[in-house]
């Protein structure tokens, strides 16, 4: 016996309406839009705030050594790190608000956001 023949019509209803939610919700999540500033931490305390609309390169001093990140056409992204795995060179340049780049094992951390909340 199918697994199908033991759905009933309200079964189907269900699974069409989550369906939409989800569909609906999706391109809700993505509104953040393109980030104007990076907030670089160190050891959770703020290094520096990186205006995007400015190529420039930092240097971030951490425990295993210095971090290099890197503002160039509104994106920024971790150049070059000490730590092992190298997560967040990899994770490429930083465009929109709320993408976040960690470098955990030096302590560093990035962090892409609109210059302005809209909430409070």
């Amino acid at each position: 016996m199918s697994w199908l023949t033991l759905l009933k019509p309200g079964d189907w209803l269900l699974a069409l309406l989550a369906l939409a939610c989800c569909m609906t919700a999706f391109p809700l999540a993505w509104q953040g839009g393109l980030g104007e500033k990076a907030i670089v931490r160190r050891g959770g305390e703020i290094f520096a705030e990186l205006d995007l609309a400015r190529n420039q390169r930092i240097a971030v001093p951490g425990p295993l050594g210095v971090t290099l990140i890197a503002v160039d056409k509104g994106r920024v992204r971790v150049v070059a790190d000490p730590g092992p795995h190298q997560y967040c060179v990899r994770q490429g340049g930083l465009e929109r608000a709320g993408a976040i780049a960690i470098c955990a094992p030096n302590q560093v951390s990035l962090h892409n956001k609109k210059k302005k909340n809209p909430y409070d």
